[in-house]
């Protein structure tokens, strides 16, 4: 059911050492959101999504998994990759509980992993080796691999950071097209990012402020941008009034 509670985060901190990375954290995700995370480099961004992974736990605070469900995870991909894998086999990486027999999986899996090349249109390339791929053919590859197993929510980790702008909005076209009922949370740079689903946007910078309205207000703009009132900067006009747009695919919110 649209609008359920999947994941909470109540009063979360965490640390790698003495300072917090992040601090007094609170995020509800729902079933069927789309939530894009901005904010600066070493700003806790991929910290806030192995928490919600559970691959990190909070010194203080804590995660509440409303129902049990399977989450995709993309990470942030390298380019520079010689490792000689097959993309079948990538993917088939994705099926963490998979039984294989002795070496082989089972054809069921294989099937599974066809159809999520075929989900991202890269089937044809399932014998290839992924060093032979460009950059936007190794991204929706795995992509395929963290929907193999069927997520109910995917978490994404700057998707787009290593491929061209054509490739970019080839991505965001093959993320809409799974679905209204999936959840995505997806960090990024790109601000005119085109998932045109986005019903939420998050600033993250040790602290973390969330928006439905999809207009960056001011102090979501302090917060991943500092203060830039004392010098002539593009931003400065922006904390004046008071919000700037969350630019998509079809339209402008905001100014």
């Amino acid at each position: 059911m649209a609008g359920e509670k999947i994941i909470e985060l109540k009063d979360v901190f965490f640390s790698y050492g003495k300072e917090w990375v992040l601090e007094n954290i609170n995020l509800c995700i729902n079933k069927g959101d789309c939530i894009a995370v901005f904010g600066p480099n070493g700003g806790g961004k991929t910290t806030l999504l192995k928490i919600l992974l559970g691959l990190l736990k909070p010194q203080k605070g804590k995660v509440i998994y409303h129902k049990k469900c399977e989450i995709g995870y993309l990470p942030q991909i390298q380019r520079n990759i010689h490792f000689p894998i097959k993309v079948i086999e990538l993917v088939l990486m994705g099926l963490a509980n998979s039984k294989k027999i002795g070496f082989l999986n089972k054809r069921k899996d294989i099937e599974k992993a066809e159809q999520a090349l075929k989900r991202v249109d890269m089937e044809k390339f399932k014998d290839a080796t992924i060093h032979e791929l460009s950059g936007g053919q190794l991204q929706r590859v795995y992509l395929a691999r963290a929907l193999v197993s069927d997520p109910e929510v995917l978490v994404l980790d700057e998707p787009t950071s290593n491929i061209d702008v054509q490739a970019r909005f080839c991505f965001y076209e093959f993320l809409e097209k799974l679905g209204n009922d999936m959840t995505l949370i997806m960090v990024s740079h790109d601000l005119s990012l085109s998932v045109t689903r986005i019903n939420k946007i998050a600033c993250v910078n040790k602290r973390l402020i969330i928006s439905d309205t999809l207009n960056f207000n001011r102090d979501m703009l302090r917060l991943i941008y500092g203060e830039h009132l004392d010098h002539n900067c593009p931003v400065t006009p922006y904390f004046e009034v008071g919000k700037v747009p969350f630019i998509n695919q079809n339209k402008v919110r905001g100014l």
